[in-house]
């Protein structure tokens, strides 16, 4: 991929690449956003998150970009709560990513576009216990939530790598799985599964449409599996040093890890 002359748009993930926890972002790293602001280059995060633990960290640092959740699902304004992008499964689908999950005893968080929740969690929940105890809320019957909600993702968090691999065979092809090691959880893995062919890159070329931007002409930083698409999407990739090996293969730029501030970097790219 060659750089284009000028950037239209900047795409961040935000674990691993705009931050290393969400509980401290770096002020270089925000100083860098009000810069891209200046030069009139809007950004855009794509992120395997869900709604509510994208805004609430960035809200913390005074930022409300848009953004693209849950692996392309849903494309959200987080400055006014309007929706740029909406794609959640099929009905058939989701109904049948959870009888996979129950076929190797999970029962996995299930994300919805609904007004009052983003996530739902059954009486038995196979996340990680503060992982369910930070989602929250009472238990609900999966059963009906995949035949009658917009039903966007599903996840299992802070788990042993062993049960994301047992859970993303059994998925198979139905639908789309990456698989990755939990930041937040040491030690442990972590499964999302977005409907099948979906992922951020959906977001971003809706967003680009929706905004009259080149897709392009993007710059896009991430570090993790489910960044493969936006990193051979966009005209320029920038993966920090920290980053998972297939995302490193389709780097333009190597960048300092997420630790140390590097995303700072994307200001040296711009074009």
């Amino acid at each position: 991929m060659s750089a284009a002359p000028s950037v239209s748009l900047v795409v961040t993930d935000l674990d691993g690449t705009f931050w290393h926890t969400d509980d401290r972002i770096d002020p270089a790293v925000v100083d860098a956003v009000r810069t891209l602001s200046e030069r009139d280059v809007p950004l855009l995060v794509a992120t395997g998150r869900r709604l509510t633990t994208t805004r609430g960290p960035l809200a913390r640092v005074g930022l409300t970009p848009p953004a693209v959740v849950l692996n392309g699902a849903l494309g959200v304004d987080l400055a006014d709560g309007s929706r740029f992008h909406r794609a959640p499964y099929p009905t058939e689908q989701a109904v049948a990513v959870l009888a996979a999950f129950r076929s190797v005893g999970r029962d996995p968080v299930v994300y919805i576009d609904h007004p009052d929740v983003d996530a739902v969690l059954s009486a038995t929940p196979s996340t990680h216990p503060d992982h369910a105890a930070a989602i929250g809320g009472p238990p609900h019957d999966l059963d009906r939530v995949v035949a009658e909600e917009a039903v966007l993702g599903f996840s299992l968090i802070g788990v042993p790598h062993g049960q994301c691999v047992e859970a993303a065979d059994a998925v198979g092809a139905t639908a789309e799985t990456h698989l990755d090691r939990s930041l937040e959880f040491a030690g442990m893995g972590t499964i999302t599964v977005a409907p099948h062919g979906q992922s951020k890159w959906d977001g971003v070329l809706a967003f680009c449409a929706a905004r009259g931007l080149d897709p392009d002409r993007v710059l896009a930083l991430g570090d993790g599996t489910n960044d493969v698409e936006l990193l051979d999407g966009a005209a320029v990739a920038l993966v920090p040093e920290v980053a998972h090996p297939v995302a490193l293969d389709r780097a333009d730029h190597v960048i300092g890890a997420a630790a140390d501030g590097g995303w700072v970097a994307v200001l040296d790219h711009l074009g």
